[in-house]
């Protein structure tokens, strides 16, 4: 019985997984570009996917992630309508299609394509989704990234300088997120949800506890006047990344407890482990019965 209930939960994991990498399902024709502007010369890209950071200045267009394909053209408009001129570097903050499905666009248009070893590694062979049987396709080579880098690399353009720095295994093996030290401004990428449960690639070196480790090392890096875009979500500051810290926190305790006391899967989602968290958190793409078996399952791995 608990080979089937697992399979379930990876089975509702791999689901969104399926739909963002694939995009097949989506309807891009009525996706609207939205900019935020956060700081002078820095705005967050809000459509379908990742959210987009744009720096813009005497240095030319250096944005974070590029969401999906057909919306490439909508995104260069958004950016035009900020500052003229080529985008000249993407970065990959991980390997989601959410993220990099602009890829090949924007290595076709002249930008150089950045990002962690383990991004390049993934984009670059064809990724097997196995429970669906399904093969996620890799990008031809002017979609892969022409930089990589193991741990940690510094950007200065615009004024600014950009700190990139590699997190280990927490939503994937490649996360990378960057920090605009002289702004106070910091992309997570998929470290960060705001406003829902986040999605953890528990197939692809994710995990619970390197999420919260994540969050706590970002923490120690801020303050309270710093400008978070998260991947998805809306812009946010320390206290909203504290808060989802701590749901976290808390709901891994709360799993890892009753794991510790021989309780099942089914047992567990019974007991209703983010319940206290599920008006705040439980409205996204990821739903509480869902995000318990993420968590269970990437407890259960690590034991």
């Amino acid at each position: 019985m608990k080979k089937y209930q697992l399979l379930g939960t990876m089975i509702g994991m791999l689901f969104w997984v399926l739909i963002t990498s694939l995009g097949h399902t989506q309807d891009f024709s009525k996706v609207q570009i939205k900019t935020v502007k956060v700081k002078p010369g820095i705005h967050m890209l809000m459509g379908m996917g990742g959210n987009i950071c744009v720096s813009s200045g005497i240095d030319g267009v250096f944005i974070i992630d590029d969401q999906y394909a057909p919306l490439t053209e909508k995104i260069k408009t958004a950016i035009a309508d900020i500052t003229p001129g080529p985008i000249r570097f993407v970065i990959n903050t991980h390997w989601h299609a959410d993220h990099t499905g602009g890829n090949e666009n924007m290595g076709d248009a002249g930008a150089v394509i950045i990002a962690h070893e383990n991004v390049r590694k993934r984009l670059s062979a064809d990724q097997v989704l196995a429970v669906f049987n399904r093969t996620i396709p890799a990008l031809s080579k002017k979609g892969l990234p022409v930089i990589t880098f193991t741990r940690d690399i510094a950007f200065h353009l615009n004024g600014q300088r950009i700190d990139v720095f590699h997190i280990k295994h927490a939503h994937t093996d490649g996360d990378a997120v960057a920090y605009f030290t002289d702004a106070n401004v910091i992309h997570t990428g998929d470290i960060l949800f705001v406003g829902m449960y986040p999605f953890i690639d528990i197939e692809h070196g994710g995990s619970i506890n390197g999420m919260i480790d994540a969050t706590n090392r970002i923490l120690g890096m801020i303050d309270d006047n710093t400008r978070i875009i998260p991947g998805h979500g809306v812009l946010t500051d320390k206290h909203g990344l504290i808060s989802y810290r701590d749901m976290l926190t808390n709901i891994r305790d709360r799993i890892q407890s009753q794991i510790n006391a021989g309780k099942t899967l089914e047992e567990i989602k019974f007991s209703q482990p983010t319940q206290a968290f599920d008006s705040e958190w439980g409205g996204g793409f990821i739903k509480p019965d869902i995000f318990v078996g993420i968590v269970y399952q990437s407890l259960i791995k690590e034991k």
